[in-house]
């Protein structure tokens, strides 16, 4: 029987590398798809030398013809201080590059399933039901709750790197408003976990499912917990919150739960020691 091949847009990023990784463990092909503007080649390099995985640069707004059975929707910018870099270019990449891959998986027909898409944004699940609708598309939706591990760009603004680069830089931790916000991490090898579930679903599951860790933290209990592992002796320094800033984040996984038989198995204090080490031993 002739192997399936996925496409991974994104597959360069952060959570696309690791879930790359986890479809060839499971014998696809795999189509890694990036352009690189935060992905970066070295998540994917030791995966070039597997005769199963194919690296392309591209950037989804333009349109691509592939042969592939499934696609991983994950090409956008997902940290703030990425996304609002080029607002019109992340609207395009959202936008476009949904209709472009939503297109792609309509020519190709693909049996049985579709894609999920990072961040759960609204436009693109509406194009997405539509062309469920209109065209019998299968799709799975998915909403990605903050997720953390090894990869993550130390710049990417969000608050476990943020905290573990100044932790291990020696420098105090920045903490916004009193740190009594909430916020809820999972670990990306849970994730992934999930991604594959869904996309194992029968047809009929479409979405939109929330995958996260329903584990609730403050702020400051994090910052707390990462100059304890870390070993440092950095001071917690608060500035001004900003406006807009949520002051809880705690995803509801029942829906998971049910039609997935997930939940996040990975302790923070296990998820953190692997992301600190992973900093540790960055070259940069």
């Amino acid at each position: 029987m002739k192997k399936k091949t996925v496409l991974v847009t994104g597959g360069g990023g952060f959570i696309g590398s690791h879930l790359c990784e986890r479809l060839l463990q499971e014998g696809f092909d795999v189509i890694c798809l990036d352009n690189f503007f935060t992905g970066t080649k070295n998540n994917v390099r030791h995966l070039l030398s597997n005769p199963s995985f194919e690296m392309i640069r591209h950037d989804i707004t333009v349109p691509i013809s592939l042969e592939v059975d499934a696609i991983y929707n994950l090409a956008c910018p997902a940290s703030p201080v990425h996304y609002q870099h080029d607002p019109v270019q992340t609207a395009r990449t959202n936008v476009l590059g949904a209709i472009n891959m939503l297109e792609l998986a309509r020519r190709v027909n693909p049996i049985g399933i579709r894609s999920c898409y990072d961040e759960g944004k609204r436009c693109a699940e509406t194009l997405f039901f539509d062309y469920h609708r209109q065209y019998d598309l299968p799709i799975k939706v998915i909403r990605i709750f903050n997720t953390y591990g090894p990869r993550m760009l130390p710049n990417d603004g969000r608050v476990v790197s943020n905290f573990i680069v100044q932790a291990l830089a020696g420098k105090n931790i920045t903490i916004y408003g009193t740190g009594n916000q909430t916020r809820s991490f999972c670990f990306v090898s849970d994730l992934i976990e999930g991604m594959i579930r869904m996309m194992k679903t029968p047809a009929r599951v479409t979405g939109p499912v929330n995958l996260g860790n329903p584990g609730e933290y403050t702020v400051r209990e994090l910052a707390e917990k990462i100059i304890r592992l870390s070993g440092t002796k950095s001071k917690l320094e608060f500035h001004p919150l900003p406006q807009d800033d949520p002051t809880r984040r705690k995803p509801d996984i029942s829906l998971a739960r049910e039609l997935l038989n997930w939940e996040p198995e990975v302790g923070i204090d296990d998820g953190l020691v692997e992301t600190i080490n992973y900093f540790k031993n960055r070259k940069d």
